[in-house]
């Protein structure tokens, strides 16, 4: 057997270690070393530090914003697992010059400065456009909902929190009662009284908090026409309910636009709305403010940058906008495929997309299994019984609506019931209806008829393809890589400020890979 030195890692030594010999060229922190140190104004955050004339000196906030971006660029978002690193990983060690500040003060700085984060993000971007990576030829928008800093069962309209209020309030008097009625029984009890005395605390504290909520709160209303009364939320009333493919989570929806040459983020921000069609003009105008003050161009929506986004962001009130400010968007319908006969059959061969993906929501025979005709105003549905036209509108811009209903003798019998109506048992009452479908169509002059036209055009088919091929990565990149799975802050302000400095590290890694500062 050979003769080899013995080893253990249970020991400590003594290394010199040179601090700027530990961040090599080429890396990621080399990177954000030299942007740091050489092109970043960081005068933003000094504004809110007033310990000049006393108090003990703080960190240096270029110290701060390396370790934490570093940080995230990693996967760590926790505070204590940086304060951690800076006191065990040499990287770490190296890019905060020796110091491990503590994790309260990690945290504080992540939610104090949104402002200075956006500073940041605004340097770099101009940086990316100094350096060619920006081709300012085509911006692809899109949204990353994710749960936040709340409690999903906190949410409910002012009447729905009400309503919960008075169950708890209930549910103490009753642990009350029984508590009482322990009084004097046998030692055996004690333990029961003790959990009794835990759950009226816990109870008490969801109540005061419900009702400290509800003295002071105002009825959030939604975006839409109509402006109905949407869902507050008491851990965090910015934040909204949001479906998705994976369930309903209480959260921000990360709204990104990036530059098609090099992924270049170019805006980035949160809302908390679930709908995604009231974002769209915010972050046109983002774009351009952004690109103003980072040097980019003055008007670069204007200068016919080509705009892309998915269906989610298409409206009418989208379509007028684009068109009458001349904006060269490509944001399709939800019907745009079913336009396309490259998919004809498509939806027979794989099945249909999105099925039963929305929890708690029957899938039912669509619309389109419906016989329509504009002409004779009537309508055949799938079991070949024609429909009543029961309400006709036109708004007179153009756009035109036929509401149709099937018959109650039909539809009571009828041998697809439980495949086309959410509610079949409804048709079997006296008051009940049958199924309700509706058909419209515009005089083809109308904007969202522009946009069809747009998108269902050879050329529009052909840009609108680039769409997912420029924004999906970015979002695979910072999920995926960076584990970006939830924001763990409250506030839109801050969540914002937490989104931009994830893509603030999507786009440092783009000028390591791509500029001439790898």
């Amino acid at each position: 057997m050979g003769n080899f030195r013995k080893y253990s890692y249970n020991q400590d030594t003594m290394v010199v270690v040179n601090f700027e010999d530990q961040i090599q060229p080429g890396t990621f922190e080399f990177t954000l070393h030299r942007l740091v140190e050489d092109k970043i104004d960081l005068s933003a955050f000094y504004e809110k530090y007033n310990n000049d004339e006393g108090g003990s000196a703080a960190y240096d906030p270029a110290i701060l914003l390396k370790i934490i971006l570093f940080a995230y660029s990693k996967g760590i978002t926790s505070s204590r697992q940086i304060h951690w690193h800076c006191k065990h990983n040499i990287t770490f060690m190296a890019l905060a010059c020796g110091f491990a500040p503590c994790f309260t003060r990690i945290a504080a700085f992540v939610s104090s400065f949104p402002d200075a984060i956006e500073s940041v993000f605004e340097q770099v971007l101009m940086v990316c456009d100094q350096q060619g990576l920006l081709g300012k030829e085509l911006f692809a928008i899109d949204g990353c909902k994710m749960s936040s800093n709340a409690s999903k069962e906190h949410s409910g309209t002012l009447k729905e929190l009400g309503s919960k209020r008075d169950k708890i309030r209930k549910q103490i008097r009753r642990a009350m009662a029984e508590h009482k009625a322990l009084d004097g029984r046998k030692p055996q009890e004690k333990a029961r009284k003790q959990r009794l005395n835990q759950a009226m605390d816990t109870l008490q504290k969801h109540f005061d908090k419900i009702d400290a909520f509800l003295k002071t709160a105002e009825p959030r209303m939604g975006q839409g026409k109509q402006r109905k009364e949407v869902k507050s939320n008491i851990t965090d009333n910015e934040s909204a309910k949001m479906t998705t493919s994976k369930g309903t989570i209480q959260g921000y929806n990360g709204i990104a636009a990036v530059d098609k040459k090099h992924q270049i983020i170019v805006e980035a921000q949160a809302f908390g709305e679930g709908q995604e069609q009231h974002t769209l003009k915010p972050v046109l105008d983002g774009i351009n403010q952004r690109c103003r003050r980072a040097g980019v161009g003055e008007d670069v929506i204007a200068e016919q940058v080509i705009v892309t986004a998915d269906t989610g962001f298409s409206n009418a009130a989208n379509d007028r906008y684009l068109k009458e400010n001349n904006i060269n968007a490509y944001i399709p319908d939800n019907q745009f495929r079913s336009r396309d006969k490259r998919f004809t059959g498509q939806k027979a061969k794989y099945g249909k997309r999105h099925q039963d993906t929305v929890v708690g929501v029957k899938s039912v025979i669509p619309a389109s299994e419906f016989a329509f005709d504009k002409r004779s105003k009537s309508c055949v549905c799938p079991a070949g019984n024609a429909m009543m036209l029961v309400r006709e509108e036109n708004n007179g811009a153009g756009k035109r609506r036929l509401m149709f209903e099937g018959r109650l003798t039909d539809c009571r019998h009828c041998p697809l019931k439980a495949q086309c109506m959410r509610n079949p048992a409804a048709a079997d009452t006296r008051d009940g209806h049958g199924r309700q479908v509706s058909l419209t169509w515009t005089n083809g002059r109308t904007p969202s008829d522009w946009m069809k036209h747009r998108v269902d055009s050879v050329e529009g088919k052909t840009i609108y393809g680039h769409r997912m091929s420029v924004v999906e990565p970015v979002f695979g990149n910072i999920g995926t890589n960076k584990r970006l799975n939830r924001f763990s802050l409250r506030g839109r302000e801050k969540v914002q400020g937490q989104w931009r400095l994830f893509c603030l590290i999507h786009n440092i890694e783009k000028l390591q890979r791509y500029g001439a500062m790898g």
